[in-house]
C-alpha cells in the first residue's frame, strides 16, 4: 500500500534518455534532504538506468510496468495521489508529445494524467537539438505550458549526446532539487 506522508513526497518520472544518468544525483539528493522518493520509468528509460539503481538509492520500488501481478491494479492513482509534487526529467519528445495529446499508454503517462492539478508538475525536457527545434515538439511545449500545474525547466545549451554543442542538454541535477524545494517549502 502506498502511505502518504504530508508535505514531502516526490515521485520522480524517468524517460529514455541518455540525461537519465544525472537523475540519480537529484534522487540522491532527494534523499538526503528528507524528501520521500518514488521513482517511474519509461520501459524505454530501463534501458538506459536499471531500476535496481533507483531502489536502492530510494529503498522504494522503482515503477515502470503498467500491468503487472505483482503490485496494486490501480498504481497510477495511488502514486499520483500519494505525490506533492512529480518531476519528469529527463522529459524525451515522445513522452512530452503524448502528455501533451492525453495518451496514456504507459505507467507514467498514466499517472501524470491522474495527477492532482492541485499539486505541482515540473517538466524536465532533454533531447537533441534537432529534435527540440521540431515544429511539432514546439506546438506540444505550448500547449503543455498552458496547464496551470505544469513548470518546464527548459533545456540549456552544452554539449548534446551526439557530441555537438546544441541547446537540448538536461538542466542540472541541482537546478532541479532548488525548484522542488521552492515549491514544497
Amino acid at each position: 500500500m502506498i502511505m502518504k506522508k504530508k508535505g514531502k513526497n516526490v515521485l520522480v518520472g524517468v524517460c529514455g534518455g541518455i540525461a537519465a544518468y544525472k537523475v540519480c544525483q537529484l534522487v540522491r539528493t532527494l534523499v538526503k534532504n528528507n524528501y520521500s522518493v518514488k521513482v517511474m520509468m519509461t520501459p524505454a528509460a530501463t534501458e538506459f538506468i536499471r531500476p535496481l539503481v533507483f531502489k536502492q538509492l530510494t529503498n522504494n520500488p522503482v515503477y515502470w510496468e503498467m500491468f503487472s501481478c505483482t503490485l496494486e491494479d490501480t498504481q497510477h492513482i495511488k502514486l499520483s495521489e500519494w505525490a506533492n509534487l512529480a518531476v519528469v526529467a529527463p522529459l524525451s519528445a515522445n513522452t512530452l508529445s503524448k502528455v501533451a495529446c492525453g495518451i496514456c499508454d504507459n505507467l507514467l503517462t498514466t499517472a501524470i494524467c491522474a495527477f492532482d492539478s492541485k499539486n505541482p508538475l515540473l517538466l524536465v525536457p532533454s533531447m537533441n537539438e534537432k529534435m527540440w527545434n521540431n515544429l511539432i515538439i514546439k506546438e506540444n511545449l505550448s500547449r503543455l505550458k498552458k496547464v496551470k500545474n505544469y513548470t518546464v525547466l527548459f533545456p540549456e545549451k552544452g554539449e548534446l549526446a551526439c557530441g555537438k554543442e546544441g541547446i537540448g542538454r538536461m538542466v542540472e541535477p541541482e537546478e532541479i532539487y532548488r525548484k522542488i524545494r521552492s515549491f514544497l517549502k
